[in-house]
């Protein structure tokens, strides 16, 4: 509960205040500035973010960080387990990293402002024509630079099966031509989500594959890696429990 109490205070004192930055933010974004307003959000909401981490007390475990290109925007596709997700990766990211977010983060006063100013960007999964609208303009974003992160089961899950992965945003890096980096996370609902809404403090576990590029496939080899995808991070996951 004391923990809680101060994520929360800490939380809410942090998004009021940091309204200025987010006026800046904005500002650079609307001159036509993108990657250099990401950036700058990105480095800011990652020190609050930093700040949530140290609050709830979780330590983090990072496997094959190697794997991540260096000198090109990544679409990130991971498991879903928690709101900590976003929390985790953006922060220990070395880029700018926004993520394709439920529109429904949109309704959250203030954290949404945040949201939109690292560069996520907001699926209405009930209306097609939005979401490849949406679909498209993470394409274009990771050709400006932003990673992006993808959650492609659609929900936060706390089941040890996966739930099926939708691959309509898959097409951003085939299209862009940058890679698809999966992530595996572990233990991450144990933070929040699965004590009861109250914060624990945990060992977690993030780990990336080694990247691949969609754009360099024929049709039959990206059908094919597609297809894979759910069962390669759920074999990074089930790795994980051996070591437990």
């Amino acid at each position: 509960m004391i923990r809680l109490f101060f994520a929360g205070l800490y939380t809410l004192l942090a998004l009021i205040f940091s309204l200025p930055a987010h006026a800046r933010f904005s500002s650079l974004y609307k001159k036509g500035e993108h990657m250099k307003s990401w950036k700058a959000a990105w480095k800011y909401v990652r020190g609050f973010f930093k700040g949530l981490i140290f609050f709830a007390g979780t330590d983090i475990e990072i496997r094959g960080s190697d794997n991540i290109p260096k000198d090109e925007a990544v679409l990130f596709i991971g498991n879903h387990r928690s709101y900590f997700d976003i929390i985790i990766t953006q922060t220990i990211s070395k880029t700018p990293m926004g993520f394709m977010a439920k529109k429904e983060f949109l309704k959250y006063p203030l954290l949404n402002l945040y949201m939109t100013d690292i560069g996520c960007l907001y699926l209405d999964r009930d209306n097609p024509r939005a979401a490849i609208k949406t679909i498209s303009e993470g394409t274009k974003r990771l050709e400006e630079g932003l990673s992006m992160g993808l959650f492609p089961e659609g929900t936060r899950n706390h089941t040890d099966k996966l739930l099926p992965f939708k691959e309509g945003g898959y097409r951003m890096a085939e299209k862009s031509g940058r890679p698809i980096v999966l992530m595996a996370l572990t233990n991450f609902d144990d933070i929040f989500e699965n004590n009861h809404h109250l914060l624990k403090k945990r060992h977690v576990i993030v780990e990336y594959a080694a990247p691949e590029y969609p754009s360099k496939m024929d049709k039959t080899e990206r059908k094919a890696f597609y297809d894979s995808i759910p069962g390669r991070i759920e074999a990074m996951l089930n790795e994980h429990k051996k070591g437990r």
